[in-house]
């Protein structure tokens, strides 16, 4: 992974785009880019910020080497002054984004960059790549996590993930989001999370038996012993000898069996049986773990069936989980010609007033209840627009006439600054600083929100100067788009 010059990874169209730029002389001017998701993923009412720390990585060593230009330069697509810029690459401009572990939702600034146009335009691929993929298995270990009301979640979807490097992100991920251990040696070796593990089917089938191998692996881990019992069947087999394993060689050694894992069948079903058997056998302290193909969906069944499960290990459903688009675009909302002028707001159209991005150069506000302290709404703002602080109202901007006034509140700006003039200002938390903080952020917001089924939406809005200076530039658009109709 430190071999690979990561600027690289990026589109062809950067590029070219930045020598347009180059031609026409646009190098300094100050673009402000914004990006943001416009549908919650997983059909959830919520989502978690990830993926700042790698986007903090790369732009801060943001260059191209000699051997990059001269591929550059082979594919006969740039001037020789344009290679020369390219060469002397750095970034200098400024990022403001919400940190990772902060609950986000659709249509608000996560990340705005303001920087030189050519800047802002180069650095586009690797920051959303970072965001798209770490909201997606921040936000599926959250879920599940959630789902499971506090049991321990331990993540081991190394072997199913899209590559080493994306096992070892969502391995991350999966911590802040709430997991409490995982299989992933390297992420154990590269963040200190808790690594955890037992043995599999593939173990037992190498003795002559299971209890052989159960009695193996208790002389191996003594301290440690959590055995697979569904190899041959659960109840007849696994149970009967882990049970024996515990107490002809365990127990008469000063330890104990710490724990059972079942990985097919019916879950719900075996793990009371399992339960019956094991406090029937003076082994009420030997917890059951469960796992195979888990998600939040089945968690909550499980337990709503009166489960008896202690912990959860998830794999699939975190590095790989259903309906894992985010959708983060990069968008230009506003421009400075030069340091003398005013910005200017910048839209991309669309058909749907409610797809239609929002523009100007912004910053997001979360509004919380001073009593209970729980969010009230967001708010995007211009970035030199004050704040109310005694009286606001929230207006949901697809539907005007859905207006609610708001009094006794708390205003939190949701961005930080994390590069000012292309220095790092930003102190980065590790990921123990990080499960908190996300476990603390995920109690401000309302149950409503929450919850599994039908999620009560969270309105991200916008004060009225923003809302006028949206409707104004759409209906710019619209004009332009029917001059030209008639144009042709």
């Amino acid at each position: 992974m430190n071999e690979l010059n990561l600027a690289m990874a990026t589109d062809l169209y950067e590029l070219t785009m930045g020598q347009g730029y180059f031609n026409e002389n646009k190098m300094q001017e100050i673009a402000v880019f914004d990006a943001f998701f416009r549908k919650m993923p997983f059909d959830s009412g919520y989502a978690i910020m990830g993926g700042l720390d790698e986007v903090i990585r790369v732009i801060k060593d943001f260059h191209f080497t000699e051997k990059d230009i001269e591929y550059f330069r082979s594919l006969h697509l740039f001037t020789e002054p344009f290679l020369e810029y390219l060469k002397n690459f750095r970034f200098h401009g400024s990022i403001y984004a919400i940190p990772d572990g902060t609950v986000v939702f659709g249509g608000e600034p996560l990340v705005t960059v303001k920087a030189p146009l050519i800047e802002a335009q180069l650095i586009e691929t690797v920051l959303l790549s970072y965001l798209n993929s770490h909201i997606s298995w921040t936000t599926a270990s959250k879920r599940i996590s959630e789902a499971s009301n506090g049991m321990a979640i331990s993540e081991f979807g190394l072997r199913r993930s899209m590559s080493p490097i994306a096992g070892l992100y969502a391995s991350k991920c999966s911590f802040i989001g709430g997991c409490k251990s995982t299989s992933n040696v390297l992420a154990g070796e590269i963040y200190g999370i808790p690594v955890s593990g037992t043995i599999a089917h593939s173990y037992i089938t190498s003795f002559d038996s299971e209890y052989d191998a159960f009695l193996a692996y208790a002389k191996a881990y003594p301290h440690a012993c959590t055995l697979l019992v569904d190899t041959y069947d659960v109840l007849t087999s696994g149970l009967p000898n882990a049970i024996r394993v515990a107490k002809e060689y365990l127990i008469p050694q000063g330890y104990s069996l710490q724990a059972i894992r079942i990985d097919s069948g019916d879950l719900a079903k075996l793990s009371k049986e399992a339960r019956k058997m094991l406090d029937e056998a003076g082994l009420s302290d030997a917890k059951i773990c469960v796992s195979n193909g888990l998600d939040e969906k089945a968690i909550r069944s499980l337990l709503e069936q009166g489960a008896p499960i202690d912990f959860f290990g998830v794999g699939d459903n975190i590095v790989l989980p259903n309906y894992a688009r985010v959708g983060v675009v990069y968008k230009n909302v506003a421009l400075q010609k030069n340091e003398n002028e005013e910005f200017i707001s910048k839209i991309k159209a669309s058909n749907d007033e409610a797809k239609a991005i929002t523009p100007g150069y912004k910053r997001v506000y979360r509004f919380y209840d001073r009593e209970s302290n729980l969010a009230l709404g967001d708010v995007l703002a211009f970035y030199d627009e004050e704040i109310p602080k005694d009286e606001f109202t929230l207006i949901d901007p697809v539907n005007n006439l859905n207006q609610t006034t708001i009094r006794d509140y708390m205003v939190r700006e949701l961005q930080v600054p994390i590069f000012l003039d292309g220095m790092v200002v930003y102190d980065d938390p590790d990921i123990y600083a990080k499960q908190v903080y996300c476990e603390a952020q995920m109690k401000t917001i309302p149950e409503e929100v929450r919850r599994y089924d039908k999620p009560q939406k969270y309105f991200v809005d916008m004060t009225v100067d923003l809302m006028k200076k949206k409707k104004e530039l759409l209906m710019l658009a619209k004009h332009q788009g029917m001059s030209l109709k008639r144009v042709r």
